[in-house]
């Protein structure tokens, strides 16, 4: 019981803490992932409505905070944490790694001898929900989303098979991996482009909420430039502190090049007054860790995203916007609340084309576009109805102002959405016939649309 609990209290949220499976598998090795499947197959669902049969989930890291997302109440909890194998390749071009690490499994190992891949900007966040989901890096100016630095996956499929998906074998199922999260498999290991990596210059940096019309302004520069310096990445939070009634702004900002405070990031460093700064050259470990501080287990959680056109007004006015309508909420205790904006330049949308492609459906012609996001946390259940409210009444403001401005996107993305959203709906209607084909050649019995009720489906009621 004792390893039941611990592993329960190790998701990230609070609501997915709550979830009660009837059991927690913790599979050693693929072959009994296989195994385990084959079992499971045996009492499929028949349908994700009436939830017969014998109920399952997967679980990675365990940060997807809505309840369900990775865990499930009264079934079995696949547990992947015991497969977090690091393993580079000599050659120090690919690194292959198990689908139950951590990012800080993997950086740890990659600092030492000098390289690095894509992967996530928070140290504890699990290394398969990140990439099946897409994946945001601090290199993703350089090399695009994580998922396109996929060389192969292993996969065990719903009848058992253990089977390699990448460019020449399986292409269609590698496609469909970058992004389709949990819907075709399980994912047992993740082989890596890797690359040279030394110090980088990275931390975060503080200003005062008057800053505002500064920041927003630099932001869409950064965002609009033609030419990019793929060495820079940059996530700039609107972060609320009920304590004191205000707000600070802080910059997160990356440069993957032992350079001191370089010429593109100066007009975020340049920004005065500023409350402080944690700017230093370091590695990837560190920075990815900093941000493990900023984001305690145990509370109640709340992702909301939405993706916008690159206008400084338009930005300056959603956190008015955020400002406003918060108050209804902001007595919740144990509140903290964040508006999150990071660029999304054609330079990354741009680099699946030459990877392989990806289901995501971004286009580069849109041009620069904003990846915008609520996280709250509070402590009390009796308080979900209330925030739930007021946060989706600030997209639904800010939807509102966005089409009449003109920069009103469509895409979702799928590590950020609610579990009301339809983040592969998004993808558009080619790219999820094209994923549905996938699924049904590779899970005609259609495992893991109906015994997988977690995370989000190809049918259904957020699966289009």
């Amino acid at each position: 019981m004792a390893t039941y609990d611990a592993l329960q209290l190790s998701y990230w949220s609070q609501q997915e803490q709550m979830v009660q499976p009837s059991c927690i598998f913790r599979p050693p090795t693929p072959q009994a992932v296989s195994k385990a499947l084959r079992i499971l197959s045996r009492y499929q669902s028949t349908s994700n409505v009436t939830m017969t049969g014998c109920q399952f989930a997967i679980r990675g890291g365990g940060h997807t905070p809505f309840a369900g997302s990775a865990n499930i109440e009264d079934g079995v909890t696949m547990d992947m944490s015991s497969i977090k194998n690091v393993d580079i390749a000599p050659s120090k071009t690919m690194v292959s790694v198990g689908a139950g690490a951590r990012w800080s499994d993997v950086y740890s190992k990659l600092d030492a001898v000098g390289i690095a891949v894509a992967g996530g900007r928070v140290s504890n966040v699990g290394v398969g929900g990140l990439i099946t989901g897409g994946g945001m890096s601090y290199f993703a100016p350089r090399y695009g989303f994580v998922c396109d630095q996929v060389l192969n996956f292993e996969v065990a499929l719903a009848d058992g098979q253990i089977v390699n998906a990448n460019a020449t074998s399986r292409a269609d199922l590698w496609f469909a991996l970058k992004g389709g999260s949990n819907n075709f498999g399980i994912v047992t290991r993740f082989d890596l482009k890797a690359f040279p990596q030394g110090e980088m210059w990275g931390g975060s940096v503080y200003n005062p909420i008057s800053t505002l019309p500064d920041q927003v302004q630099a932001f869409v520069e950064f965002n609009n430039a033609t030419s990019v310096d793929t060495n820079a990445a940059l996530i700039n939070t609107y972060g609320y502190i009920p304590q004191l009634r205000t707000w600070t702004v802080s910059n997160l900002l990356v440069y993957t090049k032992p350079e001191v405070n370089p010429e593109v990031l100066k007009p975020f460093t340049g920004i005065k007054p500023q409350l402080g700064t944690t700017m230093r050259l370091t590695n990837l470990s560190d920075v990815t860790y900093e941000q493990v501080r900023n984001a305690p287990y145990g509370l109640r959680q709340l992702f909301l995203t939405r993706t916008y056109g690159n206008d400084a007004d338009f930005l300056a006015q959603v956190f008015r916007i955020a400002n406003a309508t918060l108050q209804s909420f902001a007595g919740a205790p144990g509140l903290t609340y964040a508006i999150v904006y990071q660029p999304l330049p054609s330079a990354i949308t741009s680099r699946a084309a030459v990877s392989g492609g990806n289901p995501l459906g971004l286009d580069p012609a849109t041009g620069p576009q904003v990846l915008a996001m609520q996280t709250i946390q509070w402590t009390s259940i009796a308080d979900d109805a209330l925030i739930n409210r007021g946060a989706r009444e600030i997209w639904r403001q800010a939807d509102e102002l966005a089409v009449e401005m003109g920069v009103m996107r469509e895409w979702v993305y799928l590590n950020y959405a609610a579990q009301d959203q339809d983040p592969l709906g998004s993808y558009g209607e080619g790219n999820v016939r094209r994923l549905r084909e996938v699924s049904r050649k590779y899970d005609p019995t259609g495992l893991f649309q109906t015994s997988v009720p977690g995370g989000f489906k190809l049918w259904g009621k957020n699966g289009g």
